[in-house]
């Protein structure tokens, strides 16, 4: 059997064609990186386990009516999705201070917003995954008013259905990040991952700031049992899934 065509390799994951031209093969991997990768290293089992989460969180949202490009995952730390040409935009949605809002803003960490945010960053490692503004998005062309509306309004249902699953997984969902892609019909649908890596995820069952951590800040913040988190948080989404 001959070796398949690797597309594209990144920090967290590896794409590779198949057969099918409309299908593609993520395998995910246990690197791990922080600081737009300044710093590097490997946590255990990671690969497999963003993996059966995502794989988790995208069934449940296909569920509530949003299209992704999940199709299934023929090994552990694999996937197979539609191809989607990805709009170079991450949108991140918040629903409580932390990180870089608090950097930027001087927000306490841990306020609860009003109503959930929602911004964009241009993604380009180059230029260090810059904020950007609505009028910016429009400026460089990247997609247009109709398209961001949709995927405004579908960053906030998923954010919707997201708080609801993780509140019964006693989990609380911070903040998370979200990547969309266009397949061939120019659909859109939610692409990428929802893991511990891109996502900061609170254990409602602990009020201390530093091991409530289930995310990968406890690797960014040298926190220890990074393993353990990322295991915690598999462990009850997928019982929370089979119970839903």
């Amino acid at each position: 059997m001959s070796q398949p065509e690797k597309l594209y390799e990144g920090k967290a994951k590896i794409l590779y064609a198949t057969d099918n031209p409309e299908i593609l093969l993520t395998v995910y991997k246990d690197d791990a990186t922080a600081f737009n990768a300044q710093k590097r290293g490997q946590i255990k089992g990671k690969g497999q386990i963003n993996c059966q989460i995502t794989a988790a969180l995208f069934t449940w949202l296909g569920l509530m009516d949003i299209p992704t490009h999940y199709i299934d995952t023929p090994e552990p730390n694999q996937m197979r999705v539609k191809a989607v040409t990805i709009i170079p935009i991450e949108v991140v949605v918040r629903n409580i201070a932390a990180g870089s809002l608090c950097r930027q803003t001087g927000l306490p960490e841990g306020k609860v917003l009003p109503s959930a945010l929602v911004e964009y960053y241009y993604k380009s490692d180059e230029l260090g995954d810059p904020l950007l503004t609505r009028d910016r998005i429009f400026l460089m062309n990247i997609i247009t008013s109709q398209r961001l509306e949709e995927i405004e309004n579908m960053a906030r249902k998923i954010n919707k259905n997201l708080q609801s699953f993780f509140d019964k997984c006693d989990i609380t969902l911070v903040d998370f990040k979200l990547e969309f892609g266009l397949d061939a019909q120019q659909n859109l649908l939610l692409a990428d991952e929802i893991s511990p890596d891109t996502c900061r995820l609170w254990d409602k069952n602990d009020v201390d700031p530093q091991s409530r951590v289930m995310d990968k800040d406890r690797f960014r913040k040298d926190l220890g049992q990074v393993e353990a988190a990322y295991q915690q948080v598999q462990q009850r989404v997928l019982a929370q899934l089979k119970n839903s």
